[in-house]
């Protein structure tokens, strides 16, 4: 279903092949992975920089999760986020990405997180109809954290 974004609203920031892999590859903070997703789930910022379920937030995000749900961080957000990905889009993080899954070595909560981020960002593009576009605006990218459990500074502890 196709959401048409007040004047208001946030603007997502642009999503790009570029810059899924750079969320697989741990190369940006958690946060900014989060600041992908809220906007296109109905979250608005507050004055204080808190994302609110806004009046465009699903019923199940807005009663679930009124405050900006920490998808990486806690696993319920997360669940909840993988359940929101429709049957026919869950395949599309290897058939649009090439993206195998991580190595036994690399399966920590805070990455594989990060691919249901990724996954239900390209489901929200297949359900508008929107292409990935291969490359657009990029953060500045970080340093892969040394401690992959514990992430980069400022990240939120895993649960």
């Amino acid at each position: 279903m196709a959401h048409v974004q007040d004047a208001t609203a946030p603007v997502a920031y642009p999503l790009s092949r570029a810059l899924l892999e750079a969320v697989l590859a741990d190369r940006v903070s958690d946060r900014f992975v989060c600041e992908l997703i809220w906007p296109r789930l109905g979250y608005e910022q507050d004055g204080s920089g808190t994302w609110s379920a806004g009046p465009a937030a699903a019923a199940l995000w807005l009663e679930s999760f009124p405050i900006e749900p920490q998808f990486i961080a806690q696993r319920p957000p997360s669940v909840a986020l993988t359940r929101a990905i429709a049957r026919e889009h869950k395949q599309l993080l290897k058939e649009q990405l090439g993206f195998g899954g991580y190595t036994i070595a690399e399966l920590y909560p805070r990455r594989t997180r990060r691919a249901t981020a990724v996954n239900w960002l390209l489901a929200h593009l297949a359900a508008l109809a929107e292409p990935l576009a291969d490359s657009g605006p990029l953060p500045t990218l970080l340093a892969v954290p040394a401690d992959p459990v514990v992430g980069h500074p400022g990240d939120l502890p895993v649960s």
